[in-house]
């Protein structure tokens, strides 16, 4: 948890927008963020907000520097909460100014201004994770990132390995997935004429086929220990996938068994798989599991897939409820409450 930790901490936000977008879409962070730095603003439309010049004060930095990272970086801090005000809102903004007791609030030209720039609190962290030249920025910086690895660490008791597990979707994928595998392995032992091998030989070509890593691979990326199981630690998503290439890939064999009435060879089976996984029915699925797993694992496991770099998307705020929020039960909760569906799916066998 140490070099976890240290590893997080070692995030540079002034590169990286996916970082600073899991940032500002993990509303448990944001939330005990804003308790610790206490960053007082003007009240408007319910929320606190504080002005360009404001800003630019608190940085130790220039109005011209805050003006140049608003234009040069407009498109993010916009869609973070960065607004110009102007009409009817901007007379609203200057009414809640004047009544303020506040000097450092009212800087004499607001007055008479026509537009008027104005950070929420997600904007104003926003550009704390840009401002290069500001050491306030920096140290601003640190304590988001020490706080948002206590939030996660906190809320999945301190490991973040089986975070997939706090998914309410996890448990049907998991069980449905052991029957899908049964029947996966049922037919490499009863059509494929190959020795022990071929196990977990065949089920590396599912992983590479999905997320582009066999089963070592990904162990060492999460960190697992040998008696850890690989599945585990799936997305419900990545589970369901898994199913899919399991299954439909055993009804092959069986259709390739019986027409030729013999056991399959290593080659035989090797071109049946290479002609299922082209087909134009898994690309979608794909594209949705390796971005799911990519940029999930980046932004809860700190796991970087380099294989599915490109595939990285920052989390929304949906995802951080997902996994983090009251509906993240743990499985031991979530064990106790499919008892029933678990004992259905066990009788299917």
């Amino acid at each position: 948890m140490a070099q976890e930790e240290q590893k997080l901490d070692n995030k540079d936000l002034t590169v990286s927008q996916i970082d600073r977008q899991n940032i500002l879409n993990n509303p448990f962070a944001l939330q005990e963020v804003e308790k610790a730095t206490r960053i007082q603003g003007i009240p408007f439309e319910g929320k606190s907000i504080v002005l360009k010049e404001q800003v630019a004060r608190f940085f130790e930095v220039s109005l011209r520097t805050v003006e140049s990272y608003l234009e040069k970086y407009d498109q993010e801090l916009g869609q973070n909460g960065y607004e110009v005000l102007k009409g009817k809102r901007l007379k609203t903004l200057k009414k809640s100014i004047s009544t303020l007791d506040d000097p450092e609030a009212n800087f004499g030209t607001i007055a008479k201004s026509s537009i008027l720039g104005i950070f929420d609190f997600r904007a104003f962290l926003n550009l704390a994770m840009l401002l290069v030249e500001s050491e306030r920025a920096r140290l601003l910086r640190k304590t988001i990132l020490d706080i948002v690895i206590d939030t996660i660490n906190q809320r999945t008791g301190g490991s973040t390995k089986y975070i997939n597990q706090r998914d309410e979707d996890y448990i049907i994928s998991y069980f449905q997935e052991e029957n899908y595998r049964k029947e996966f392995t049922n037919a490499l032992r009863d059509y494929v004429d190959m020795g022990q091998f071929k196990y977990p030989m065949y089920t590396d070509k599912v992983y590479v086929s999905i997320f582009k890593e066999n089963a070592q691979e990904y162990r060492k990326i999460l960190k697992l220990h040998d008696k850890e199981n690989v599945r585990e630690t799936f997305y419900s998503e990545i589970l369901d996938l898994v199913s899919s290439y399991e299954y439909g890939f055993a009804k092959l064999l069986e259709a390739s068994f019986q027409k030729r009435g013999r056991k399959l060879s290593f080659q035989e089976v090797d071109h049946i798989f290479s002609e299922f996984e082209k087909q134009a029915l898994w690309k979608p699925l794909i594209e949705k599991a390796r971005i799911k797993m990519a940029s999930r694992d980046l932004a809860f496991r700190d796991a970087l897939h380099k294989q599915l770099s490109e595939y990285v998307t920052p989390i929304n705020r949906d995802e951080f409820e997902r996994f983090l929020g009251e509906k993240g039960k743990e499985l031991a909760e979530r064990l106790e409450e499919a008892k029933d569906v678990m004992k259905r799916l066990k009788e299917r066998d």
